[in-house]
């Protein structure tokens, strides 16, 4: 698939996942500067949401993004082709990960602490 192509492909994921979301909780996105988000204008426009780009080389910038990358490596590893997988593979990793308690988090899970926050945004 072309970067065009995925790049409408991804905006049009993002817009399908995130418009369910109460609209305090999609105010921005902070991206890399990959081809993948050359639709921003259309995801941001669709959304009502700022989208940030990362200066190059600035990983420091998008510091959970780094954390998460790491504990996606120990279930895909570096240079593994991500064609051998069905999209089940990643969901499955995607539920265990939200599901896995964090220090950062006082030991809740990322989806206890997201179902508070819908709530909290919805009562």
């Amino acid at each position: 698939m072309g970067n065009e192509r995925f790049a409408d492909v991804l905006s049009a994921s993002l817009i399908n996942v995130m418009s369910s979301l109460p609209s305090e909780m999609r105010r921005t996105l902070t991206w890399d500067q990959g081809a993948e988000m050359s639709s921003h204008g259309v995801t941001s426009a669709a959304l009502g949401l700022k989208i940030y780009f990362c200066d190059p080389a600035s990983p420091w910038q998008r510091g959970s993004n780094e954390n998460t990358n790491g504990l996606l490596r120990q279930y895909f590893p570096k240079g593994t082709p991500l064609q051998r997988y069905t999209q089940d593979d990643p969901d499955a990793v995607a539920s265990r990960l939200n599901h896995r308690p964090r220090k950062c988090l006082d030991w809740a899970t990322p989806a206890e602490r997201f179902s508070r926050e819908i709530e909290s945004q919805t009562t």
